[in-house]
């Protein structure tokens, strides 16, 4: 295989989530960052309606994954049309690995292939992504997700409020964890990634609401206090501002 494709399409955005709100394992897990979406992968043994030969000098395999484009994860959003990673000796080796895991799996049929399969798909996408973050030249000046990341006062201050939403964080306090002056920081933090400080805390603290909701039966009011919102209220009222459903209907539509 000369490498790995990544693409997107009409409607389609390939190699980009999962139903189960795959967890962004780029640079540090992207702080636990999360790739909300859809998996599509070919059928055990084919790629595109077609079976698998291992006799040929090149094999073709297809997966991809189908996104909401309105709750994309920011990394995604750098992430170009088309993302090509060259075969090169000594780099990558983990993605080397899944993707010949990969072919195998789908090459036979093997008791737990059906579990494997989807498993290795997003191991797929985890190893394309980092890959492709790893291989991206440095610019901590620059704008984007990859750059706030890049960027060690900034990916400081990312890790503060992924590791702890529920916190009362202030642009002061956000700040203090980055090293800098309150304003320095506003002005790095929002070159960076494209919001405010607290904009930004605001669309982290409902996405990890909406996976909460979509994956548990946690009661609302629980899950305002693990977001950082003072009563199921207020968390109501700032998840429909987002989501343009309230909470309870956002839970029943996932799950059906």
């Amino acid at each position: 295989m000369d490498g790995a494709r990544a693409h997107s399409g009409p409607g389609q955005r390939h190699l980009r989530g999962t139903d189960s709100q795959l967890a962004g394992d780029i640079a540090n897990d992207c702080h636990h960052g999360r790739l909300p979406g859809r998996r599509r992968a070919a059928g055990s043994g084919e790629c595109a309606g077609r079976p698998l030969r291992a006799d040929g000098d090149v094999v073709t395999l297809c997966g991809g994954y189908r996104l909401d484009p309105d709750r994309t994860h920011p990394l995604l959003r750098d992430v170009p049309a088309v993302l090509h990673l060259p075969a090169q000796v000594g780099r990558h080796d983990d993605l080397r690995t899944t993707l010949d895991g990969l072919g195998r799996e789908l090459g036979t049929s093997r008791p737990g292939g059906a579990a494997l399969v989807p498993l290795l798909l997003d191991m797929l996408l985890l190893h394309v992504l980092r890959a492709w973050f790893e291989d991206r030249p440095r610019d901590p000046g620059g704008g984007g997700w990859a750059a706030a990341l890049a960027d060690p006062p900034i990916s400081s201050a990312l890790h503060a409020i992924h590791q702890d939403p529920a916190h009362a964080w202030t642009v002061q306090s956000l700040a203090d964890q980055a090293g800098l002056s309150r304003a320095a920081f506003g002005r790095r933090f929002t070159a960076a990634t494209r919001q405010p400080p607290l904009a930004y805390l605001t669309w982290w603290r409902l996405t990890a609401a909406a996976g909460i909701l979509r994956e548990t039966d946690v009661p609302l009011e629980q899950i305002a206090a693990q977001v950082g919102y003072s009563s199921q209220f207020a968390l109501a009222n700032a998840f429909k501002r987002q989501y343009g459903v309230p909470p309870g209907r956002f839970r029943r539509t996932a799950r059906t």
